[in-house]
């Protein structure tokens, strides 16, 4: 079987936001209209997104406004895989979160057990788990705390390893992984990423919608999280060269994506034909 005709045989295809549909508030060509046909082709899709800085409603939102179908089961976070992750490994763990006011609200929704406010503030000292995430606001005040924990055995888990995120213009913005850098380099521990790569991403979606790995195909712009989820995973894998990967990046990689496409205005056309 070929490369597309695996393609062709996906039922459900999980998208990357920033970088493969839209930058910013730009849409890229064709991306709304692939997203409206997909249904019409016999195929179910999920936003599947690395960023924890928002709620999954959040996401609901901004898709909607930026002329995007959404619906609630159309989203998938990282902070959503990051609250099943801690009920099903640390149940009833008390957590410290160095993260946004929408990652907290989050994770309550899930039943964690978190010790500190929606701004970061505690003062408690028997944490049982660190987790970072890609924080928007910021201040040395969650760091300092983080860093006591961990240095004080907490665990560390991380919702993702993205070191930047993508903005227009060609600039970025320091993500999750480089926050857990700088924690890491403070406390000497390192975390454990629960989205993108980490298969568990896809796995989870598999288990809820029925649908097996290998015909589900994760759609992105990084080499090492969105194709790299979906290797590990045993789904089907398609680069496109609208955000943050180059041609030059795909040929010196050494797992190469099962496709390789300039947008996914080339993704629909492959899949109407």
């Amino acid at each position: 079987m070929t490369n597309l005709d695996k393609l062709k045989n996906c039922e459900l295809f999980l998208f990357d936001m920033d970088g493969t549909l839209y930058l910013g508030d730009i849409v890229y060509d064709g991306a709304i209209a692939l997203m409206e046909d997909l249904p019409r082709l016999g195929k179910q899709y999920i936003y599947l997104t690395n960023n924890s800085s928002r709620a999954g409603v959040d996401y609901i939102t901004r898709l909607r406004r930026l002329g995007f179908p959404c619906e609630a089961e159309n989203v998938f976070t990282s902070g959503m895989a990051t609250g099943l992750y801690l009920n099903q490994r640390y149940p009833g763990a008390k957590v410290y979160l160095a993260g946004t006011r929408a990652f907290y609200r989050e994770l309550v929704s899930y039943g964690i057990d978190l010790v500190n406010d929606e701004a970061g503030h505690t003062e408690a000292f028997d944490v049982d788990v660190v987790v970072q995430g890609f924080d928007t606001e910021l201040r040395y005040e969650k760091l300092d705390k983080a860093v006591h924990f961990l240095r004080r055995g907490a665990k560390f888990i991380a919702a993702n390893p993205d070191w930047v995120c993508p903005m227009p213009a060609g600039e970025v913005l320091p993500d999750c992984g480089s926050i857990c850098a700088l924690l890491t380099a403070s406390s000497g521990v390192k975390p454990e990423y629960i989205g993108k790569p980490n298969r568990n991403m896809i796995d989870v979606i598999a288990q809820m919608t029925g649908i097996p790995n290998e015909r589900i195909c994760a759609v992105g712009d990084r080499l090492y999280t969105d194709i790299a989820v979906a290797q590990n995973a045993g789904s089907v894998s398609v680069l496109v060269l609208s955000g943050e990967t180059d041609q030059a990046m795909v040929d010196a990689a050494e797992r190469k994506p099962d496709l390789v496409l300039p947008s996914v205005k080339e993704l629909h056309e492959l899949l109407r034909g």
